[in-house]
């Protein structure tokens, strides 16, 4: 599946909604459901190989992971690519060349605590990858501004700026902000970095997809919700079964027959 097409759909007109999949199940039944792209949660991803979220992912198991997803579908696949698994930019580059290989669209690739620098480093090294293998990615670049609370209020979105400045001259596609809530701050940050498409992530309390729109967001991401709140349905539902309670594991579940037939084409 083409970047370019993954990047015409942060153009609209419509918001591009990504409820982030972990593995390749959970991407077929999003897509089954209407989704126009998959993106991936880090943390669901990492969990569902038995690890946990923070970079500690081996990366033959996102490549694994990856390679599994893309076979099942068939619209963009993003990964959250996390830091990259390394501070090493050459590794990174490296690493996100066997993504592309296993079918990937685009990568998001996060600054955490690290200093902007090491985020552009990355971005370029990506880049000049992607270019020199004659393939086309989008690359999404997260900055953690707003998780992390160095800053607040004004202070924050002239620091988002900032590194929304170096992320692009860099060569990212997108800006991921998470943590971002405010239609001010959204509208200030969008019309500051347009063309480049702003993505949020779901809170509790974030103001409706209109609202979104008109402040200028384009894209939003699920994060991790959906995996949490499957594995919160399991944990409630194994812990009844273990009570020796059955009924609501039948009440609760999609027929079995739905989910077999999204995999007959599949193989």
């Amino acid at each position: 599946m083409s970047a370019s097409l993954f990047r015409e759909l942060h153009r609209g007109p419509a918001l591009l909604l990504l409820p982030n999949a972990w593995d390749a199940g959970s991407a077929r039944l999003i897509e089954s459901l209407g989704a126009r792209a998959i993106a991936t949660t880090s943390a669901g991803l990492a969990w569902s190989r038995g690890y946990a979220d923070g970079n500690a992912l081996p990366p033959n198991q996102l490549i694994a992971a990856s390679r599994e997803i893309a076979r099942v579908i068939r619209v963009p696949l993003s990964i959250d690519f996390e830091a990259g698994y390394s501070k090493d930019p050459l590794a990174v580059a490296a690493l996100s060349g066997r993504l592309l290989g296993a079918g990937v669209t685009g990568i998001n690739i996060e600054d955490g605590a690290n200093s902007p620098d090491l985020l552009c480093g990355k971005i370029e090294a990506v880049r000049k990858q992607a270019m020199s293998a004659g393939i086309d990615v989008f690359i999404n670049a997260r900055t953690d501004v707003y998780l992390r609370n160095p800053v607040s209020g004004r202070a924050a979105v002239e620091e988002v700026l900032r590194r929304a400045v170096r992320y692009r001259a860099a060569g990212c596609d997108g800006l991921f902000v998470p943590g971002l809530a405010s239609e001010a701050e959204m509208a200030a940050i969008a019309a500051a970095i347009d063309p480049v498409p702003l993505n949020v992530m779901a809170l509790p309390g974030l103001p409706s997809l209109g609202a979104l729109q008109i402040s200028g967001v384009r894209r939003l991401s699920a994060g991790s919700a959906i995996a949490q709140a499957a594995l919160s349905c399991s944990k409630r539902l194994t812990a009844g079964f273990l009570a020796g309670e059955f009924a609501d594991l039948f009440s609760a579940s999609v027929p079995y027959g739905f989910v077999n037939q999204l995999f007959a084409d599949r193989a």
